[in-house]
This record gives structure tokens, sequence and C-alpha cells, in this order.
């Protein structure tokens, strides 16, 4: 049933794209907001539902095997968009995209993510599978299980590798590269899934810990919204 409930999320979210691009191509703002906002809010919702199936027997197999088919979905169906604040800094920084249109985009990205979590709460209310049965009494399922200062060294580490590697994975071909970007996001998630939730996307941990922000906005804002785009800035400060 989430399986299904994703590849709704999917197929609904490439209409979507498809008809903005034969309705807006002569609005570029409008196009470009919309088109973010609808790839980050697949990849918010899609995200948010995985979350509940972390518990899946086998553990981890199952959650990771999701996770990495997913990542290259993701990676096919959404070519041209950021769906991270951090990816849309890049441009910016070198100039390719002005200020007024990376802000444009950013926005789109939290509007995406704010709408996904709304729309996915909403689908979990309903309570018509088992997996989102008590879904939401959890409240601030927090997901950074260590120390405040090494919860933000894990997100800025792990948003350097993922830069880095995004940043050498450009020469490599289309087909190739999404595998890649896959294989590495699992990894991650993998090494510290356990410790922070390995994030590195401030759009999509707002998303999913929007209650944690609430609560505790200044240790959040740190390790999931700063963490990640000090790790972008030193990367293209570096190379």
């Amino acid at each position: 049933s989430s399986l299904l409930l994703m590849s709704g999320v999917v197929a609904a979210v490439g209409l979507c794209r498809r008809l903005a691009r034969h309705r807006l191509r002569s609005r570029p703002l409008l196009f470009a907001f919309l088109l973010e906002m609808f790839s980050t809010f697949q990849i918010c919702a899609c995200t948010n539902e995985l979350s509940l199936l972390g518990n899946v027997e086998p553990k981890p197999h199952t959650a990771l095997t999701l996770t990495y088919g997913f990542t290259v979905l993701h990676g096919l169906t959404l070519a041209g968009s950021a769906c991270n604040p951090c990816g849309t800094l890049q441009p910016m920084w070198a100039g390719g995209t002005s200020l007024a249109v990376g802000g444009l985009k950013i926005a789109a990205q939290f509007v995406a993510a704010l709408l996904a979590r709304v729309v996915m709460h909403f689908i979990w209310s309903l309570e018509m599978v088992e997996p989102h049965l008590g879904a939401l009494s959890q409240g601030c399922s927090s997901p950074m299980q260590t120390t405040e200062m090494q919860a933000f060294c894990i997100e800025l580490l792990f948003s350097v590798v993922f830069q880095l590697a995004v940043l050498r994975a450009e020469s490599v071909h289309p087909k190739y590269r999404v595998h890649l970007i896959a294989l590495l996001i699992t990894m991650l998630v993998y090494a510290g899934g356990n410790l922070t939730g390995a994030i590195f996307n401030p759009a999509l941990a707002f998303s999913l810990h929007a209650e944690c922000f609430y609560d505790k906005f200044l240790s959040y804002s740190l390790v999931y919204w700063i963490a990640p785009c000090l790790g972008k800035f030193l990367i293209l400060y570096v190379f």
C-alpha cells in the first residue's frame, strides 16, 4: 500500500511537471517556482512515507533497498530540479542564477516541504493501512540520537561528501550517475541514519521533523539547516 501511494505521488508530480512545461513556458519565474515545488514535493512526500517503513522486516535491508530504489526514481524523473536549498546555492554562487530566481526556488522548496507534510498527515489520519496507524501520535520523533555537536559534525560531513560526489559525478553519463548518487545516499543513511537521520537537506528535514523545529528551533536549525549549507559553501570555496 505504501509503495502504491508513493508511486501515485510520482505519477501525479510527473503529470504536473508536464503540464507546467506545456502551459507556462512563457512565464519563466512562475514555471521555475512550480517546477521546483512539484519536484521537492515528490521527494518530501515519498520520504515521509518511507520514514514509516524503517521498522519493516527484515531490518534494515527493506528500508535501505527502498531508499536506493526511490532515490534512483527521483533522479530519473526530476532531472533539472535541485530539490535542496544547498543545491540551489551552487548556481547562485557561480553567477549562473540570479539572487531573485535562487530565492524563489528556495521558497518553492520550503513551500513544497510544508505542503508534503500536510498532505501526508491527512492521508495518515485516514489510517487506511497498517503503517499509518498511530503515525500522527508520535509528535517530535527526534532523529537526533547523539549530542548536538556530534550531530552538527555528522550532517556537515555528510553534506560535504554528498556535494563533492555530485560535483565529481557531473562528467559521468546521467544513466549511471543516478545510480552512483543513489548508492552514496543509501550508504550515508546506513552509516548515520540512526544518529541524525542522515538528511543533509534543509527542506526535507523541515518536512520530516517540523515539530522538532518548533520545540527546539536553535539546535535543529543548527544541525539540519546551517550544517548542510556550511558544507556546501566549503565545497564551493575549496573546489
